[in-house]
């Protein structure tokens, strides 16, 4: 089938959903349950069939029905606290996870969506690195509200040291700002290579988890981060525009390499109903026309709280932790945490470096 037919397809598929629905106005008091885990399902180029949710097995007393507040409070912190906890890392992890994030085009919530993951995940205990590989328009630091001295522009030129540029970010995650200075990767001799590429191992092996907020779009630095990684999250939203333009990143990564860990969220969706029939539409799409089967990472709800957030400069996850958004976050790192592979092979910079020298 025809490219033609391929993009034919897709804006018929975009423009059979039905309107988004009406968020509610007022969110609950309380954290709601943690939503089901979609199973991954395995690919089938002859049929397209949605994931199969399993709810998660619930083992949580209930309070008695009379209790005085003190203990009501005890009980729900309690409570709270369960749902937010990751289980410790108990295998022989050799090195960082590595996860990409990255989207067809801008304006989906990206940076947002990595900054408040890596805050999660580093509450739970986690040792994470966000690194802001957006080099055209980096603004991680911006978002986090903390002052930048040095980005990733000095370490490839050899003026600083990788660790002289990670800065402390609100949460307790470290940031490495970006700039457009990193594409001088690509043209960086043999010796400054191996330089940077050592520090990035020695980074690898002393932290868990690696995040790396991409550019929008699929250009060479986008591409070459993305395959890099040990997964990949895409971020979309239910706007026909932001699907389309997912589509042809997927595309793309698919025609550059096979055996690809891709996942995709969906950020600002009405309902977590919505969130999924993106998803279905998005993979049937993918499984027909590129034979490739993509994961559900899961929804974050549309939320005042983000938009309130990001004019004040705080990650919404601490500025309104019982927000609809946050809870999504928080199922999110538990998906992304449990759903991991233990890394193996070489690091990002050794892929990415290799991939760079073919392309």
């Amino acid at each position: 089938m025809t490219t033609l037919d391929q993009a034919q397809a897709l804006r018929k598929m975009v423009a059979a959903a039905p309107p988004p629905e009406v968020p509610p106005e007022v969110p609950p008091e309380v954290p709601p349950e943690v939503s089901p885990v979609v199973s991954p399902v395995v690919a089938q180029k002859t049929a397209v069939v949605p994931p199969s949710i399993t709810p998660l097995p619930r083992s949580r007393p209930k309070p008695p029905t009379q209790i005085d507040p003190s203990a009501q409070a005890l009980f729900e912190a309690a409570q709270r606290a369960e749902a937010t906890a990751l289980p410790r890392t108990t295998s022989h992890q050799s090195r960082a996870r590595i996860i990409a994030v990255t989207s067809g085009k801008g304006g989906v919530g990206k940076s947002n969506v990595s900054i408040n993951l890596a805050i999660q995940l580093a509450q739970a205990g986690r040792r994470v690195v966000l690194f802001d590989a957006d080099l055209g328009t980096a603004n991680a630091d911006v978002l986090c509200n903390v002052p930048v001295g040095a980005t990733l522009a000095e370490v490839v030129t050899g003026k600083r040291r990788l660790r002289d540029v990670m800065i402390d970010a609100p949460g307790g995650f470290k940031l490495v700002p970006g700039a457009s200075g990193l594409a001088q990767i690509a043209d960086m001799t043999p010796h400054e290579r191996d330089r940077l590429v050592q520090q990035i191992y020695e980074l690898e092996s002393e932290v868990d988890v690696i995040l790396l907020d991409t550019g929008a779009g699929v250009s060479s630095n986008v591409l070459g981060f993305a395959l890099g990684a040990d997964q990949i999250l895409v971020v979309t939203t239910p706007e026909p525009t932001a699907i389309t333009d997912a589509y042809a990143v997927l595309k793309t990564l698919a025609n550059r390499k096979t055996d690809l860990d891709i996942r995709l969220l969906v950020n600002m969706a009405h309902s977590r109903e919505e969130g999924h029939r993106v998803y279905q539409r998005l993979d049937a799409v993918c499984r027909q026309f590129l034979s490739l089967n993509i994961l559900y990472a899961g929804h974050i709800m549309h939320d005042m709280a983000v938009p309130k957030a990001v004019r004040a400069q705080k990650p919404f996850i601490l500025s309104a932790p019982r927000s609809e958004a946050a809870q999504c976050v928080r199922t999110l790192a538990k998906r992304v945490d449990r759903l991991a592979k233990i890394p193996d092979g070489g690091g990002l910079f050794q892929r990415m470096t290799r991939w760079m020298r073919r392309d």
